[in-house]
């Protein structure tokens, strides 16, 4: 992978009332780069006793557009926390999603209840609309989707060749693959769809961390090819650093081809070593281009956000070496 800038292409404070802004998404859409972060609202402190690592943290959707994926303006705050409604937006992926005639364009994202409800963090979605050169949220199409109660989070959502609709989530430590016949479905599951699918986790499960590491989870939507569906995703190693990884998906079943062995992309800037959390690469968005590479984006050390490109037919080349 090759960085298109020593700098964050996204960095902390770029935004009045907001720190640290990483963890993002990515889509091309009407000639401009898309760029949908997790924004944390000033105000939060590191909690220097028992519970979470910072208390006041809440963030928001926002949303940045680039014609070259390299200098981003601010466009709007897309989706924002309440106490009323979702404490926290995280992690926010975008994706093109066929469904019965047409094209949708879904963002999921980690909903993270409020701290002293006890609830677990879990997978939300979102339908997007497209007004006036911005995107919009489809209000009335949000939903929690996944295994009731269970911490659950990581998720992609996908095209299988033949239509079908992928869901790549992730309860911890593995990544698991639930299939549905239409966007709908995956909105609204058959009854006892998600129970038989904890019942038979392990069978649902398609990678788990290497020796030694501590988890796994979906990075990017997966970005089709010729080959298969390429998937960039992270890695937490033994002593904690966030690494990048990539495995080649089968088209019609979405299970795992290859995987390459080792990580290609791992925390070596100022900014990517040090912050809120230390030595972090979470990659997030995929956009394949015209020039056969692919651009990556990835939050840094959980204050900014990055960018990289890879060669399409290079990877490709060494998943089809390490199958």
């Amino acid at each position: 992978m090759h960085r298109v800038s020593e700098l964050p292409i996204v960095a902390a404070g770029a935004v009045p009332g907001y720190g640290p802004i990483f963890n993002a998404g990515v889509i091309h859409h009407d000639g401009l780069f898309h760029l949908f972060a997790r924004g944390v609202r000033d105000g939060y402190r590191r909690n220097e006793g028992a519970g979470p690592r910072f208390l006041d943290y809440s963030s928001d959707v926002l949303v940045f557009t680039s014609s070259d994926g390299r200098s981003y303006e601010f466009q709007q705050v897309l989706a924002t926390s309440s106490p009323e409604g979702i404490h926290s937006y995280e992690d926010p992926r975008v994706q093109r999603v066929r469904s019965g005639d047409g094209e949708q364009i879904v963002m999921s994202y980690t909903n993270l209840p409020p701290p002293e409800s006890g609830r677990p963090w879990r997978v939300g979605v979102h339908r997007l609309g497209f007004e006036d050169g911005r995107f919009v949220l489809n209000r009335t199409s949000g939903r929690v989707i996944g295994p009731e109660g269970e911490s659950d989070k990581d998720a992609v959502v996908f095209n299988l060749r033949d239509g079908r609709v992928g869901l790549i989530h992730r309860i911890h430590p593995n990544m698991q693959l639930a299939v549905f016949d239409s966007l709908d479905a995956l909105w609204s599951p058959s009854p006892g769809f998600w129970d038989d699918h904890m019942r038979d986790l392990e069978q649902h499960t398609i990678i788990e961390p290497s020796d030694g590491a501590l988890g796994v989870g979906a990075g990017a939507p997966p970005v089709p090819t010729d080959d298969g569906l390429l998937l960039f995703f992270h890695e937490r190693e033994g002593k904690g650093q966030y690494t990048t990884r990539v495995a080649l998906l089968d088209d019609e079943t979405g299970r795992v081809r290859s995987a390459l062995p080792e990580p290609i992309m791992r925390p070596s800037l100022a900014w990517e070593r040090s912050g809120d959390v230390d030595d972090v690469v979470f990659v997030q968005g995929a956009v394949a281009q015209p020039d056969g590479t692919i651009y990556l984006t990835y939050g840094a050390s959980d204050r900014h956000v990055g960018a990289a490109t890879v060669a399409a037919a290079e990877v490709l080349a060494a998943l089809r070496a390490a199958a």
